[in-house]
């Protein structure tokens, strides 16, 4: 294949762009044009589509390309982390801020704002609300109730502006494997001292083990690592590995750590089979997801 200088003039959206990053050849560029095909192809070859991710992407603008992922059912089930239903849940009622890296953190804590990066989040934006609505959402939940239904009660109590609402509304399974590491955990943790609530991980698993030994070609679209990551590359394992995957990621792969771990990787574990297209895009995902999810969108509307 030519290397093949972008065209500006020859870019009238951004999947037009895309395309170019791809025959470009040029380093990310091309892995994110490459990423583009591999979501491409697993929708349409009629794969069950996994999307993984960490909370603090739901704590910026990008939540809403989340959120249209799931409206559109570009996936077909998250796995994520409590800090997910804690910021979604907030965000459906109160604003979250631009901020800084460099603020004076001191100072941020003695007037009640706390900084997930450059994100300002006062103290009523996070704690008091989620504080306040869990009163009444934990009211509706069943005695033994897994993740997936919990996120689905939030669901309908939050806005339609949410990544839950819209999972709830299309019945689109959210799978939480460290509930009780959050604010909504911790709520569900307050309450059940006074009413009965049982939280049956095993009932996700139960789940996904139907998912994984049932499901003939399975994909995942992943952001970051921790539990997220893990406990879908965990089950692919059972599956034979993830037949295709994406991977978006800021770490150094030379700590040894999963979130710095490629693809590739995945393949000695049997997490990702042999043959398996993947990629592993390295950029940050509050730049890269929407570029590709809009790329995305414009090949569909084309067919």
């Amino acid at each position: 294949m030519i290397v093949k200088d972008i065209e500006l003039s020859r870019i009238n959206n951004v999947d037009d762009l895309v395309k170019q990053f791809y025959m470009a050849g040029g380093f990310t560029a091309k892995k994110l044009g490459e990423a583009v095909n591999i979501y491409e192809e697993m929708l349409n070859d009629e794969y069950y589509i996994f999307l993984t991710f960490p909370a603090c992407i739901v704590a910026t603008g990008t939540r809403g390309i989340i959120r249209e992922m799931v409206r559109r059912k570009l996936v077909h089930a998250i796995i994520t982390t409590c800090g997910t239903l804690d910021h979604d849940l907030a965000r459906s009622f109160k604003p979250y801020h631009h901020g800084t890296f460099f603020a004076d953190d001191v100072k941020l804590h003695e007037k009640g704002i706390n900084r997930l990066g450059n994100i300002f989040i006062p103290n009523e934006s996070y704690g008091i609300i989620i504080e306040e609505k869990m009163r009444e959402i934990v009211k509706s939940l069943p005695e033994n109730a897994g993740t997936k239904d919990i996120a689905w009660e939030i669901g309908k109590h939050a806005g339609r502006d949410s990544i839950l609402y819209w999972a709830w509304k299309n019945k689109l399974p959210v799978y939480i494997p460290a509930i009780t590491d959050g604010a909504v955990g911790w709520q569900i943790w307050m309450h059940s001292q006074e009413k009965k609530i049982d939280i049956d991980v095993l009932k996700d698993e139960k789940e996904l083990s139907d998912i994984f030994f049932t499901k003939e070609k399975i994909g995942g679209i992943i952001i970051g690592g921790g539990v997220s990551k893990h406990h879908l590359i965990w089950w692919a394992q059972f599956h034979g590995g993830l037949d295709k995957a994406i991977y978006i990621t800021t770490a150094s792969e030379y700590d040894g750590s999963l979130s710095g771990a490629r693809l590739r990787e995945a393949i000695s574990w049997g997490k990702v089979k042999a043959g398996a297209k993947h990629v592993t895009v390295e950029g940050d995902a509050t730049i890269l997801l929407p570029i590709m999810v809009a790329s995305i969108l414009q090949r569909l509307s084309i067919r």
